[in-house]
């Protein structure tokens, strides 16, 4: 059993902490919080032994080999580089960091210290995204010509919403982080690298209610992303983001090439992992569900399918630290997701089209 500590009570009560008791070769030896009161709370209701209110209470306890950090970003560079300077395997959520070079530091630590360090990007985990990956890599569509992705949702739609951290660039808030992390590596991972790219980003509601005055205070963060990419095989990919609209479909993906055509969309509200779908259809064909096949099924489903999804990441995870070989994701797409994310901002604040490097390039800088 590998003992796993952890950080972060929200997502991480949520997800992090029914998939890790679900799984058969993890234990949660410990959780944190900043208010030490809350994490006995926590540690009492989840039956959880060791509640710590510091990060390093945390690593110094011989039961953790591991640590699951699901803070807001804000925090993650320092609590990750707090985890892997103590040795402790590592799986954090993104985006990673606040930025790139931060991302980049880390990476390089997780290597200096040989401990396996991956990054909750789910969605090379999901059943219908991971048949979408065999077709591509099976050339159903032919040689790319353009792809098209939207992901639309409603999470931020309510304007009474109070400010928080999402509200604060300077906290790693924005759809860009949120969503837009989680497409740049499954963009990377299902067509390759990107060479250039070109963003605008707008805010849609420019205040909210502070809830610790009740006073209106200026956010700062995005909320719509429109973002142009060239692949370095030359395909354009346009990409849609927004977190304040009601659309019917919520996030969709189409991919046309040369020899037909391939699909992935799901219309599910309220779980953006359940609920996907694919459809593809050849030179002349009408398109048609493609029907995923039982081997790639979640084998227990979860109500909250990012349950289900996130135990995958775990089981990678695991069968890394056994044979003690990083595995995919890692903090390198991490870094890499991250760089789009920073070459993001650049292009919206120059008005301007920015060259992407190689990420070899980029963790050699």
């Amino acid at each position: 059993m590998i003992g796993v500590a952890i950080a972060g009570t929200g997502f991480g009560q949520k997800v992090h902490i029914p998939a890790f008791q679900a799984h058969p070769r993890t234990e949660v030896v410990a959780v944190y919080h900043r208010d030490i009161n809350k994490a006995k709370a926590i540690a009492q209701s989840h039956n959880i032994p060791h509640a710590c209110d510091t990060l390093a209470d945390i690593v110094a306890l011989p039961e953790v080999q591991a640590v699951s950090i699901s803070t807001p970003p804000f925090l993650h560079y320092e609590m990750a580089k707090t985890v892997l300077e103590a040795g402790k395997h590592l799986l954090l959520e993104k985006p990673i960091a606040l930025n790139a070079n931060e991302a980049k530091e880390l990476y390089h630590l997780a290597k200096q210290k040989s401990v396996i360090a991956t990054v909750d990007f789910e969605f090379r985990f999901v059943p219908g995204w991971q048949l979408f990956a065999e077709l591509l890599s099976a050339k159903y569509v032919g040689e790319l010509r353009l792809i098209r992705i939207d992901w639309l949702g409603s999470s931020r739609a309510d304007a009474s919403r109070p400010w928080n951290w999402y509200s604060d660039k300077e906290k790693g808030g924005g759809a860009l982080g949120s969503l837009g992390s989680h497409a740049f590596d499954y963009i990377h991972w299902l067509f390759g690298p990107v060479r250039k790219l070109s963003a605008y980003l707008t805010t849609a509601i420019p205040a909210r209610i502070d809830p610790t005055n009740q006073e209106s205070k200026p956010v700062n963060t995005d909320d719509n992303c429109i973002l142009t990419l060239e692949l370095a095989d030359s395909t354009p990919c346009q990409v849609t983001i927004s977190a304040v609209v009601h659309a019917p479909r919520t996030h969709w993906i189409e991919v046309y090439g040369d020899r037909g055509t391939l699909v992935i969309g799901s219309e599910n509200q309220k779980d953006y992992i359940h609920g996907f779908r694919v459809w593809g259809s050849q030179t002349g064909k009408p398109l048609a569900e493609i029907e995923i096949p039982n081997r790639l099924i979640f084998p227990n489903n979860y109500a909250d399918g990012r349950i289900s999804a996130f135990i995958r990441v775990i089981d990678q995870w695991v069968q890394g630290i056994d044979q003690n070989q990083q595995t995919i994701p890692s903090l390198q797409e991490g870094v890499y997701s991250q760089l789009l994310m920073d070459l993001s901002h650049k292009s919206h604040e120059t008005s301007s089209w920015v060259d992407v490097p190689s990420l070899e390039s980029y963790l050699e800088s």
